[in-house]
């Protein structure tokens, strides 16, 4: 008997339990809560994307337009396009539901997330539907109009570094000055008299 008390009071050592493990239930797993982001009526209700997530969603852009050419050539076997049809993919790029990204927050701060864009937390929300599928595809369409459709796809032919160069990073683009993609410092206001 004495070996039997002895093997239950080292099993029930090691195995952490107490009364709750004689009776063969598991003990409780640490509960988390991870809130939503909360969104300023901007970020809710402006058909425009907020100027803070426009560098990420012109990565999320480029990252799309790269991905729908480069699918297409694909079939082509990997010869260029003819301007029909990268006019045509570029269309379809613009147009499709975007419905993969949305916004969660990370280190505190608001970013957009999705294919293309830089990985989520192990425990994040993200908020999605909505308005970022309409932001992003008026975006979208805004870019293929000032760019034109042959720049655009002269830079998909140079590389992904090329595209995200021409969409994201040019002296008056939502990610100008910056190489990481990160949102911006903050701006100084100044008297527009």
């Amino acid at each position: 008997m004495r070996p039997a008390l002895a093997a239950w009071l080292v099993l029930s050592l090691l195995g952490g339990t107490g009364a709750e493990g004689m009776c063969g239930e598991p003990p409780e797993a640490p509960s988390h809560s991870v809130p939503a982001p909360q969104l300023s009526p901007e970020e809710r209700l402006s058909p425009h994307m907020p100027e803070s997530l426009r560098c990420d969603a012109c990565h999320a852009i480029a990252f799309q337009i790269g991905e729908q050419l480069r699918k297409a050539e694909g079939k082509m076997g990997k010869k260029a396009l003819k301007e029909s049809d990268y006019i045509d993919v570029l269309e379809r790029s613009c147009s499709q539901d975007w419905d993969r990204y949305g916004v969660l927050e990370l280190d505190g701060e608001k970013r957009l997330s999705g294919p293309g864009l830089p990985g989520q937390q192990p425990l994040s929300v993200m908020v999605s539907g909505g308005p970022w599928p309409r932001r992003l595809s008026k975006m979208c369409h805004g870019y293929v109009g000032e760019q034109g459709e042959a720049q655009i796809y002269a830079a998909h032919r140079r590389g992904p570094a090329a595209l995200r160069q021409l969409l994201c990073h040019g002296d008056k683009a939502p990610c100008a000055g910056r190489k990481d993609g990160g949102p911006d410092p903050p701006k100084a206001l100044q008297n527009e008299l």
